[in-house]
């Protein structure tokens, strides 16, 4: 007989939330359907295979406070806040029915009053507009099937933060598709996260016909710890994005600069510039430094300063890191 489970998390940490999610899929038994009901505050949550600095104004958005994160699933990019509810089925893997789980989210959304279909591009609409998108992972012995409601999100934002750089970026990772969207409070004014999640509840007991058992979240467990360690870290968020090339061009009072980095895993390999500067032996010196360093802010600083302690305080070394900084 299947066991039904419930957990909510009352965090609004995205990292905290994945690394849950992923700790759940690794505990569940396999006997066991779980619903997971979580919500993040101002994230961009990426698939697996995307390149961040292609799907998001990185910088921008972690200035304004908002977080990244990768998934262990692969699809498009997102935009949460607490307008948001994401929810996560959690089974072991002879029990994953998609059109069940999908029963669950259409009957969800049918207790709000709203008639919804779902597209074959893995999102649920209404009237043609999309209010959810789902992805999933299938590990050895279990799977997740994730996805996003669109209760009363902050549009702005998502239209603000979720465009793709205005720089020239040839990536392998896979890019995101625009839809039109929908906030379901605007078909359904008096729609709440709230509602929504008793909704999500009860279409859970019904669709699978059992009785459902609450389960809190862990305290101190180090496999959960460990996880949480990792959705924070730059080597998962940022590191792990699929190999991509970066064009970007820019006229300094000192000459123009066409500068093409090559990443792997977020480290510049490779490194070119093409330049009228006067001083074209420090164009090379420059493109040198430049090769083995970590796409962040501040190892690149750290790399400029090593060579201005070499080279003098040279406009060129100074403009070209500061360039190249400004996109990070």
């Amino acid at each position: 007989m299947v066991k039904l489970s419930y957990i909510e998390s009352q965090s609004h940490d995205p990292w905290y939330n994945l690394a849950l999610e992923e700790y759940l899929l690794q505990q569940i038994s396999p006997d066991t359907v779980m619903l997971y009901l979580w919500q993040n505050d101002h994230t961009v949550v990426i698939g697996r295979n995307q390149n961040p600095w292609k799907e998001c104004a990185c910088k921008a958005f972690e200035a304004d406070g908002g977080k990244i994160a990768r998934r262990l699933s692969g699809g498009g990019a997102v935009y949460h806040d607490l307008g948001n509810l994401n929810f996560t089925f959690i089974m072991g893997s002879s029990l994953y029915d998609f059109h069940r789980q999908l029963e669950v989210i259409l009957k969800a959304v049918q207790k709000a009053g709203i008639r919804a279909e779902f597209t074959g591009r893995n999102d649920i609409v209404y009237q043609e507009r999309k209010f959810s998108g789902n992805a999933f992972y299938h590990g050895q012995d279990a799977s997740y099937h994730h996805g996003t409601l669109l209760v009363d999100s902050n549009f702005e934002n998502l239209a603000a933060f979720l465009n793709p750089s205005a720089d020239k970026i040839k990536a392998k990772g896979i890019a995101s598709v625009c839809s039109r969207v929908l906030n379901l409070a605007s078909v359904c004014p008096d729609l709440t996260i709230d509602v929504m999640k008793q909704h999500f509840r009860a279409a859970f007991k019904e669709v699978y016909q059992g009785e459902v058992m609450t389960l809190a979240v862990p305290d101190d467990d180090a496999a959960f710890t460990a996880l949480q360690e990792k959705y924070a870290s730059w080597n998962w968020r940022y590191g792990n994005t699929p190999q991509f090339n970066l064009e970007f061009t820019h006229r300094f009072d000192w000459g123009g600069a066409d500068i093409r980095l090559n990443l792997i895993n977020s480290v510049i390999a490779n490194t070119t510039i093409y330049s009228d500067a006067m001083d074209a032996d420090i164009i090379g010196v420059v493109a040198e430094a430049l090769e083995g360093v970590a796409f962040t802010a501040a190892q690149l600083t750290s790399a400029r300063d090593d060579l201005l302690d070499t080279e003098g305080e040279n406009p060129v070394i100074i403009d070209i890191f500061q360039e190249i900084i400004a996109h990070c």
